[in-house]
C-alpha cells in the first residue's frame, strides 16, 4: 500500500480505537451513576453512548465510529457531572451534555446518511435539537418528581414562581450550549474531519 494510504487506514483505526475508548468511559459513568442511585443521570449518560454507538450496530462495521473528538466533547460534561461537588458544576454540565447529544446526531446525518448540512443550518439544527432535547429532560425529571417523589424540579422548598423561573433559565442556558455545539459543527467538524475517517463501505452514495 502507499503511504498515503497507509496513513489513513491508520487514521481510522486510531480515530475508532480512541471512540470506543470514550465509549467504555461513559459506560464506566453509567455504572457509578447508579451506584450513587443518581438513575436519571445514569440514563442520560447511556443515552449518550447509545447514540454513539448506533453507527458501528447499524452499519455492522467497528471502525464506523464518530470522530473521536466529538465523542470526547460528549464525554467530558457526563464525567464531570458524576464527580461535580458543587450544583451549578452540575447544572453545566446538563446543558452541555444536551447539547452534546444534538451535536451527535448532526455529526451522524452529516457523516453517515446523505444528509449534508450548510454551516447556518447546522447552527440552527443543533441548536433547535438542543432546546427540545432540553424539553424532553424537563418533562423526564418532572415525571419522576411526580411518579417516584424526587426533587429534580419540584422542590418543595422553592416557591412555584422560583421553580418556573429556574426552569427558564435552564432552557436559556441549553439554548446557547446548543447553539455554540452548532458552531462547533459548522466550523471545526464539518471543515476538518469530513468522512476520511469512515470506512469506504459505510460511507451514503451521494
Amino acid at each position: 500500500m502507499s503511504p498515503d494510504v497507509t496513513e489513513l487506514l491508520r487514521d481510522r483505526r486510531t480515530n475508532a480505537l480512541v471512540s470506543w475508548v470514550v465509549i467504555a468511559i461513559l459506560v464506566t459513568v453509567v455504572a457509578g451513576s447508579v451506584l450513587k442511585t443518581q438513575l436519571l443521570w445514569a440514563a442520560f449518560a447511556a443515552t449518550v453512548a447509545a447514540l454513539a454507538l448506533l453507527p458501528p450496530v447499524l452499519l455492522w462495521n467497528r471502525d464506523a465510529m464518530l470522530p473521536w473528538e466529538i465523542l470526547f466533547l460528549a464525554a467530558l460534561p457526563v464525567v464531570g457531572r458524576l464527580f461535580a461537588t458543587v450544583s451549578v458544576t452540575g447544572n453545566l454540565a446538563t446543558y452541555l451534555s444536551i447539547a452534546a447529544i444534538a451535536l451527535i446526531l448532526a455529526v451522524e446525518l452529516h457523516v453517515f446518511t446523505p444528509v449534508k448540512m450548510t454551516p447556518r443550518f447546522a447552527v440552527v439544527f443543533v441548536g433547535v435539537t438542543t432546546m427540545a432535547a432540553a424539553g424532553v429532560w424537563a418533562v423526564v425529571r418532572w415525571t419522576a418528581d411526580q411518579l417516584l417523589g424526587t426533587t429534580f424540579i419540584l422542590d418543595p422548598v422553592l416557591t412555584e414562581h422560583a421553580i418556573e423561573r429556574a426552569l427558564m433559565w435552564e432552557f436559556v442556558a441549553s439554548t446557547i450550549a446548543g447553539v455554540g455545539a452548532g458552531v462547533v459543527f459548522a466550523y471545526y467538524v464539518r471543515q476538518q474531519i469530513g468522512t476520511t475517517r469512515v470506512p469506504e463501505e459505510v460511507q451514503p452514495d451521494l
